[in-house]
């Protein structure tokens, strides 16, 4: 489990971090999301005491992580996976940090066989590809077994069979009852992923909630209703807070009014409805709503 209480962390006059409070619990997976400079980064790093706090308090297994004398064993990360010896092969890399700690040399062989690095493992890691360099980091993160896992995109450059990897691994750590606490910038693939997210904006929490109610939240949910008399139908469920858009093969999509309502009122009005589906809004519709205000840099399309 990890804690942070009221955690903020300033770098001369710029608070990167700003009061901070969230629980990453065993059992799920937990995403984290954020703008670029949301603090996410920053936080990771306070999590494993690379970083001090200027306030507050964060504790991985009911301890401070330098507190621990196992801390591989406790806590697996990922952070940075260019942060090895470039000359050094990847068996010899693994086999190094697993001195540190008296983890078996049999140890090092499984988590290249987990990871997929069975034919590169005699290699030097400078030659690695991006998605090599991930794949041995994360064989790192889980050497010591840790009930604990931090991940920071754990799926940049990995090919689709390795993305599905990430996301096959993660899911089935968690169902062992462990702590796993990923970051990512694809969406889709968080969707797919995480249970619970928590969302950073400028650095403060924007939303600490199961993924379901994070959708149900978002104002993009909408219905697309099909019926042969369009126009008698939006004037049977007009509203103040009604919206509706008709599509180019004539479906309508409609906000403001949920589709039990929608058939309600088409049922006591006459119209016939040949399809009335509700459509949740994705991800990545919902992230982009709890943080349009929170993004340091915007972009505009030109034409």
């Amino acid at each position: 489990m990890i804690e942070l209480q009221h955690l903020s962390k300033r770098y001369g006059s710029k608070l990167a971090v700003d009061d901070v409070s969230f629980t990453v619990r065993p059992g799920i997976v937990t995403g984290f999301l954020g703008p670029n400079g949301a603090g996410k980064s920053t936080t990771m790093r306070m999590i494993m005491g690379l970083d001090r706090p200027t306030t507050g308090t964060v504790t991985v297994n009911g301890k401070h992580y330098p507190e621990h004398r196992d801390p591989l064993r406790q806590v697996g990360a990922l952070l940075e996976a260019k942060a090895v010896h470039t000359g050094r092969s990847a068996y010899n890399h693994l086999l190094a940090l697993a001195a540190t700690h008296g983890i078996p040399k049999a140890r090092v062989g499984e988590v290249i066989e987990m990871t997929g690095l069975e034919k590169v493992a005699g290699k030097r890691v400078g030659g690695f590809s991006l998605g090599m360099g991930q794949r041995l980091g994360i064989a790192a993160a889980l050497l010591g077994d840790p009930q604990t896992l931090i991940l920071d995109e754990p799926v940049n450059g990995l090919d689709p069979e390795g993305v599905l990897w990430v996301r096959q691994l993660t899911r089935y750590l968690a169902s062992q009852g462990r702590t796993v606490f990923l970051s990512s910038h694809l969406m889709s693939e968080m969707a797919q992923t995480a249970d619970h997210v928590i969302v950073l904006g400028r650095g403060r929490v924007l939303a600490d909630a199961p993924i379901a109610s994070i959708l149900s939240g978002a104002t993009g949910q909408r219905v697309t209703v099909r019926t042969p008399t369009p126009q008698r139908l939006v004037e049977v469920i007009s509203g103040p807070d009604v919206t509706v858009e008709q599509g180019a093969d004539g479906s309508l999509s409609v906000a403001g009014i949920g589709a039990a309502q929608i058939g309600e009122a088409a049922a006591g009005a006459g119209v016939v409805l040949h399809e009335l589906t509700p459509v949740s809004a994705s991800l990545e519709e919902a992230y982009l709503e709890l943080t349009q205000d929170e993004v340091e840099y915007h972009s505009e399309v030109t034409r």
